[in-house]
Parts: structure tokens; sequence; C-alpha cells
């Protein structure tokens, strides 16, 4: 599968360790239910690739409908994104995206999603601005932002100057995350923090893979330790004869006694 991208829904955050001891933070992405909704290809739409839909929308207009329908879908996606890809797609329409074929652990990937929103800031917050000196009778330019430009040339302030304004609650990319691990129900743990609050949508987009890949340490409780070594033992120790086996054995014995027993009386007669 040629696929490289799908959407998901950051969960939570926690942390964990790896096998060498280190102490990372994971986030935990939800995965399941990307569904391909539509594919376009470089003969008809100029580029590939592949439209996903993620989440189900409970009253959705004719349009999305009949989208929807036109993909082989019986309920809506909530959520629509677009993945470009490098060669023509190698999936069909409807099919549910397994996330278990495009990643694995050890991958490295970009996360992009819509960071939490501050409000407005001043520029020390936003910008990590100094401030000014507490000293010298300025009890108020301690938080100033401080000149903003130069005089009569150019007699202006030039766009894109840091001054305080509305932080947050923009588009942002994460990179080079690593997959740590991929559960059963579509659960993947990224070593990292990705953007957003709980509950809020990303896209996660394959771009290489680390040849150095720790996985986390998994500790083994005392009673699957005990059932362990129980196995190991039985497995190591001799088999104990059955109940059968150990009856043939007794009737074999017994017929050897009979045929030394008549073979010594043969003999007397014939003494």
């Amino acid at each position: 599968m040629n696929i490289i991208g799908f959407i998901g829904k950051k969960n939570d955050q926690t942390q964990g360790f790896l096998e060498d001891g280190r102490r990372i933070p994971i986030t935990i992405v939800s995965s399941l239910g990307n569904k391909v909704l539509q594919i376009k290809t470089l003969e008809k739409d100029g580029y590939n690739a592949i439209q996903i839909g993620f989440g189900t929308k409970k009253k959705a207009n004719k349009a999305l409908g009949g989208h929807s329908k036109k993909a082989g879908l019986k309920e809506t996606p909530r959520f629509f994104r677009e993945i470009k890809l490098a060669d023509a797609p190698e999936i069909e329409l409807g099919v549910e995206i397994n996330i278990s074929e495009i990643l694995e652990p050890g991958d490295m990937v970009n996360v992009t999603g819509i960071s939490k929103g501050k409000g407005f800031a001043g520029g020390v917050k936003r910008y990590h601005f100094k401030g000014g000196p507490r000293t010298h009778g300025q009890s108020d330019r301690e938080r100033a932002p401080g000149s903003i430009g130069q005089t009569t040339t150019p007699g202006r302030v030039y766009k894109g100057k840091k001054m305080a304004g509305r932080m947050g609650n923009e588009q942002v990319t994460v990179k080079n995350l690593e997959v740590i691990e991929i559960k059963e129900d579509g659960t993947i743990l990224l070593k990292g923090l990705v953007p957003g609050v709980k509950n809020s949508l990303i896209i996660v987009k394959k771009i290489g893979k680390n040849n150095n890949f720790i996985p986390l340490y998994k500790e083994v409780l005392e009673e699957e330790k005990v059932v362990e070594k129980i196995e190991e033992e039985k497995e190591e120790a001799p088999k104990s004869p059955s109940l059968e086996e150990s009856i043939k054995e007794e009737k074999t014995e017994g017929e050897e006694k009979k045929e030394e027993e008549v073979k010594e009386e043969i003999k007397e007669e014939n003494a």
C-alpha cells in the first residue's frame, strides 16, 4: 500500500519507559475509521491523491450524503481530508484503511494539527521578549515591547513585526515523531507531543524509519512469571507414564513370570 497518511484523533498524553531505561512523553492517537471517499489520479485530476473520511456526521446535507453514497458508504463522515501521493493510489473506494499496513513500530511521522488557543497575549509570552529593566525609575517598562520602528525613514512599521496579539489556534506541524506501538484496536502510541486539545483532529504522515528503534518496556506481572515457570518446568521434567502404559507394563511383567513358571514345570517333568 502506497498510502502515507491518515486522519487521527488525539486522545490523551502520558509517559512511558523504553527498554534502555529512558523516560519519554507519549501521545495516544486513535485512528480507527479512516475510509476512502474519493480517488484522484494524474490522468483525470492532474495529481495523485485520496480523500479520506473520518468519524460520523449525524445530520448530513444532500451534497455530502450523495458524495458518501457514491463511495458506497452508508454513513457520512464528519471530517474530510486529502492526502497527496507520489504514485497512483492502490486502494478501492469505500475501503477502511488498515493502519498496521501503513505504519509499524520505529517509523517516523509528521503530525499536523490546530494548536491550543491562548487568547490575546503580550510580547513576553508570545515571542519570549526579555522586557525592560526594573531599575532607573522604569517601573512600568518591565513587560513593555519597546521601540517598534525607525524615524522618518521608513516612517512606518514593517509588516510581520513581532508584537502583542492573538496567540495559538493555528495550524502547526510537529516533525520527526516516532511510532512506539500500534495496538489491535487502532490506537497508536507516538513518542513526543502533538498540537491540539484532547479529541482534536490531527493528520499523521509517514516520512521514514528509525533504524535504532528501542521498544517500550513492558512489566511482566508476578502471576504471569509463575505461570511461565510452571510451563517451563513441565517441559523440562520427564513425562510420567500414563495409566494404559503402566497397565501394559504390569501385564508384560506378569506374562514373563508365567512363562518362566511353565518352563520350569516342563523341565521337572522331563527330568
